[in-house]
């Protein structure tokens, strides 16, 4: 079985999403890559009954190169993710995590950045923006994503959800887990009252530190 251990991640971050809560059902999707091979999350399929077998392949134009289940209807998405983002700091674009996300994807119908209330916003980038909404599974909709993405490691899709890349599934998961955190947050102080925000070089001093944060 080819790309055997991309497939058993994506099963392993596909279950996560539905136990943290980023997704419900069969929303959302994983992905993950090595060379011009591309291990993605099937459409329609419950996340708990997954095994790699069930992970369909497809190559960078998305024609199925192995597996019998169809891919997801976001394909169109990851893939324009590997062959068309830039990693800020050119490191290799690996894996792709889309969720739906309640909190993100509230704040995505109410603003079209999200504002800098928490330094972790750096995770993704000075910013996160957000693409304006198209139809699912659509080229317009990749093709928004894209624009929202120059220079970010994540974005929000307006009524919709969230994307995020890594050159790892763990760190592509991660900073979901942060932006879906960050949109939290600033819903919360929001209803509360006027949050107070960072200033945008505090947020890039940030984006220059975590380059050596952890373990190297």
């Amino acid at each position: 079985m080819i790309l055997e251990q991309e497939r058993a991640a994506v099963c392993e971050y596909a279950r996560r999403l539905t136990a943290d809560g980023l997704v419900v059902g069969t929303s959302g999707n994983v992905s993950a890559r090595a060379g011009d091979l591309v291990a993605v999350t099937p459409t329609g399929v419950d996340y708990a009954d997954l095994t790699p077998a069930d992970i369909p392949v497809v190559d960078l134009e998305g024609t199925l190169a192995d597996g019998t289940l169809k891919p997801t209807s976001e394909l169109p998405m990851h893939l324009a993710v590997y062959t068309r983002a830039v990693d800020p700091d050119q490191v290799p674009v690996n894996a792709v995590v889309h969720t739906h996300s309640v909190h993100a994807t509230a704040v995505s119908t109410l603003v079209t950045e999200v504002p800098p209330i928490h330094y972790m916003l750096a995770a993704i980038g000075p910013t996160a923006r957000v693409a304006p909404y198209a139809t699912y599974g659509t080229t317009e909709l990749a093709d928004a994503m894209l624009k929202a993405l120059d220079a970010r490691r994540g974005c929000l899709l307006a009524n919709h959800g969230t994307i995020t890349y890594g050159d790892t599934l763990s760190s592509a998961y991660s900073r979901a887990q942060q932006l879906e955190w960050v949109c939290q947050l600033w819903l919360v102080a929001r209803s509360a009252g006027t949050p107070t925000l960072l200033p945008p070089a505090e947020i890039e001093q940030v984006v220059e530190k975590l380059k050596g944060y952890g373990q190297r």
